[in-house]
């Protein structure tokens, strides 16, 4: 019994790690999923790893198309996506390394330069170091394209409004020392 309780300690605290190496980027920080948000100097300081989010939040006016390859992306040809999304806070998980390409669908804005491009690495092979996951891009009031540093793009849990993963991650943590005060 006690084997079979520390087994499940030890699984818990390897899923428990595995989530928290998770991050999830708001695509253009602060500025979101916007014209005026030059996406190549967002993407450039972060590290997507396996398991992150592409939070993808804008108005109406926009739409969001994942494109299939670098030639699709670089001639901005969205008449064969690989998905479409228009929900205004369109989630993608990053499920395999490679690059991944995504553009606006809206006529127009990809030729404007409304469209990133990244590369996904596996979780073993790059961490993250702390400015790659809080990198957001310009913040609404500069007026300017260079990066800023902000919280928006923090792993989950922290103060970017991810309540709930904390809640998970305190519940988690909480069952496996239950757990393990049974075993012994």
């Amino acid at each position: 019994m006690q084997t079979v309780l520390v087994v499940l300690v030890c699984t818990g605290l390897a899923m428990a790690a595995r989530l928290a190496s998770a991050a999830q980027h708001v695509v253009g920080g602060s500025q979101g999923w916007e014209e005026s948000t030059d996406f190549d100097s967002w993407a450039s300081g972060l590290t997507f790893k396996l398991g992150d989010q592409l939070v993808f939040k804008y108005s109406g006016l926009h739409s969001v198309v994942e494109l299939g390859s670098e030639t699709a992306y670089k001639s901005c040809d969205l008449g064969t996506p690989v998905k479409s999304m228009s929900s205004g806070n369109d989630v993608v998980k990053l499920t395999k390394p490679g690059a991944r390409y995504f553009a606006c669908g809206t006529p127009g804005h990809c030729d404007q330069g409304m469209k990133v491009k990244v590369n996904v690495v596996s979780s073993d092979t790059a961490a993250s170091t702390p400015d790659s996951a809080s990198k957001s891009g310009p913040s609404p009031d500069s007026g300017s394209k260079s990066g800023s540093n902000s919280d928006s793009n923090s792993k989950p849990g922290s103060s970017s409004g991810h309540g709930l993963w904390t809640s998970s991650m305190n519940m988690i943590i909480g069952l496996l020392a239950t757990g393990l005060i049974w075993a012994f």
